[in-house]
């Protein structure tokens, strides 16, 4: 059973942060409720989940929040939860009747956490966006990129899930802490302009202290520097390597055949590193990838070749861990972090919507003849 077994969690269906958000607390052993739009049902075989793996580890009800009994029908489920997260814009949760207000109504100890781009106030906090704009906004997507080049994307994994998801995930986690010592819920406001302003403080700090060049990739964590940056090799693949410590680059070096070559002496000299980074790229189109495989693997460099979504889960290192698993055929990553005692695991795989309305509604102590009254008025599905 995973840390967080015994907690209740509901769910307001949402896209992106909100779900990987609700995936993390299931994963660590949450039962988490996810209310899907009753429009959203289409039935489906248990036996055939969806593939959408961000949605595994959860029951599925689907309700009507714009039918008045569908509201209740969600306020019910919130007198049994810990905690409930919602990713609407700001002020729609309210609107519709299931706002922090009407929620800690029932249940004071209730944590209401709630997943925005730009967060509850601010000139932004009613237009829309996504990650992009997000990072921005907050200073972490100008930084990205080689130099002379254009600010590059990192998926959307620093706005949505770096910055939005696990913060939701870890605000949800800290209040429920506090709410067991005081017996008092607390609304979480999870941004994710803030949540990725918080993930940039190292390089705050390194423009505080003079060591950050503002000019995009000519640092040494952002592709200026050769002894940290990806190389092409002969098969067309590419290697990682990060040997910043001078013992590292030493290795990298001597596997290199480069020892003896003088200009590689003065390795924190900017002014070389592009000359430098020209004759590592020619050394590393020597050879196939799993040839340098074969040289660095196992040594001190800071070396890892670059694998691919499908090359990953086959690595001997990620098998060995289980880094990677297979639920309902569909191989994903396993649940992080590792517990030495109340371990985390995939609960189940994905539901279809409204899979379980009729057996959480069972929970709630509603009767047969009342969840069909209420399938009749249109308040789930």
């Amino acid at each position: 059973m995973g840390p967080l077994s015994g907690l209740k969690v509901v769910e307001v269906a949402g896209i992106g942060p909100g779900p990987f958000c609700a995936m993390m607390l299931a994963d660590m052993g949450a039962d988490v409720i996810r209310v899907d739009r009753a429009g959203a049902v289409r039935g489906g075989d248990p036996d055939a989940p969806p593939a959408d793996v961000l949605n595994r580890g959860r029951r599925s009800i689907g309700v009507d929040l714009k039918n008045p009994e569908g509201v209740e029908t969600v306020l019910a489920l919130v007198e049994q939860a810990d905690a409930l997260i919602e990713g609407f814009r700001p002020g729609v949760a309210e609107r519709l009747g299931i706002g922090p207000d009407e929620c800690r109504a029932r249940n004071p100890k209730l944590v209401y956490g709630r997943m925005t781009g730009w967060g509850q106030s601010g000139p932004y906090a009613h237009t829309a966006g996504h990650d992009i704009n997000y990072i921005a906004l907050a200073g972490a997507l100008e930084p990205i990129g080689r130099a002379g080049g254009a600010p590059v994307p990192p998926l959307n994994l620093v706005g949505d899930f770096g910055g939005g998801g696990l913060m939701l995930a870890f605000g949800v986690v800290c209040a429920l802490l506090e709410a067991q010592r005081t017996g008092e819920g607390q609304v979480v406001d999870a941004a994710m302009v803030d949540g990725a302003a918080v993930l940039m403080t190292m390089f705050h700090a390194f423009t505080a202290m003079g060591i950050w060049n503002p000019e995009r990739g000519t640092n040494m964590l952002d592709s200026g520097a050769h002894f940290y940056d990806v190389y092409e090799t002969a098969d067309g693949k590419y290697v990682s390597i990060g040997s910043i410590e001078p013992q590292f680059y030493a290795e990298l070096l001597r596997l290199t055949g480069l020892t003896d070559e003088a200009d590689f002496a003065a390795q924190q000299d900017r002014s070389r590193w592009p000359q430098l980074k020209e004759r590592l790229t020619e050394v590393f189109r020597t050879k196939t990838r799993d040839e340098w495989c074969e040289i660095m693997e196992g040594t001190d460099v800071c070396f890892a070749p670059v694998l691919s979504i499908a090359e990953a889960p086959q690595h001997p290192h990620n098998v060995e861990r289980g880094t990677f698993v297979e639920v309902a055929g569909i191989t994903q990553p396993a649940p992080a972090p590792r517990f030495s005692r109340t371990e985390a695991e995939i609960q189940r795989p994905p539901s279809h919507a409204g899979q379980h309305t009729d057996e959480v509604l069972g929970e709630l102590g509603l009767d047969a003849d009342r969840i069909a009254a209420l399938r009749e008025a249109g308040a789930i599905a």
